[in-house]
């Protein structure tokens, strides 16, 4: 009895010493991974590239219209995270407040969870006459295509520019919780999204076309849509969780 006590005492002491040393790859694990991200090469850097998260802080984010970094986002292993708290489509959404940007590239990388929706805003304004970006600012449309629980009409897609002009249907998505990028290019001349390093529409700001678009009707109770050609970059909590790493911009001519 002694002898088969001693063992068990043996057994679970190496049990718990593997799990231990388990917890602590795991948490190694996630730390490099992390360290691998969120940073810039000497040439992005030459370039012109800017980070705006650096993987371990908040710095530069806030609520849209506050002073402080919301309950509702958290820095988590090098992500960004939404736990998507929100309840509608205003309350939650997050701006970069350090800089305001006019002509740019921005790239980002980004995963959701099943079923999920949210954005990426830019030229955002802020005021106590607007709620959400969404009623200043284009939205980089992200959502999950295959397990959204409601019909989409296609300008609600993944990769469109939400409301004003569709996605390619042959775009390449990765399923909810994998990771997929997202980049905006984006001139007084010409406008690009791009999903994974396709790009999925283009369009000519302020152009004729894009008025047509713009006075079709869905932005008639948002007068302001539009029409500022500098503002800041926003993220939205759409009432789904949602992670970004990598976000990083260069200002354009």
């Amino acid at each position: 009895m002694q002898l088969r006590n001693g063992f068990l005492l043996i057994t679970a002491f190496v049990f718990a010493a593997a799990c231990a040393g388990n917890d602590e790859k795991k948490g190694n694990d996630v730390a490099v991974a992390a360290a691998q991200h969120n940073q810039l090469s000497e040439q992005e850097k030459a370039d012109g590239w800017q980070l705006l998260f650096d993987g371990t802080t908040a710095t530069g984010w806030r609520a849209f219209n506050g002073n402080s970094f919301p309950g509702g986002w958290v820095v988590d292993s090098g992500t960004l995270k939404s736990y998507g708290t929100a309840h509608g489509d205003t309350g939650g959404d997050i701006v970069y407040g350090l800089d305001s940007f006019t002509h740019f590239e921005l790239s980002v990388d980004w995963k959701i969870s099943t079923g999920g929706n949210s954005g990426i805003f830019y030229h955002a304004q802020e005021g106590k006459q607007y709620k959400a970006p969404y009623e200043t600012a284009p939205e980089y449309q992200l959502i999950d295509d295959l397990n959204f629980p409601q019909p989409l009409e296609d300008w609600q897609k993944l990769a469109a520019d939400y409301a004003m002009y569709t996605a390619d249907t042959n775009k390449l998505i990765k399923p909810a919780g994998e990771w997929n990028n997202a980049s905006i290019y984006f001139t007084a001349d010409s406008a690009a999204y791009f999903l994974n390093g396709a790009m999925t529409l283009h369009f000519v700001p302020w152009s004729s076309d894009w008025n047509i678009r713009r006075n079709s009707g869905k932005w008639d109770a948002f007068p302001d849509y539009g029409k500022f050609k500098t503002g800041m970059i926003a993220l939205q909590d759409h009432g789904s969780e949602i992670w970004f790493r990598n976000i990083k911009i260069r200002k354009l001519p």
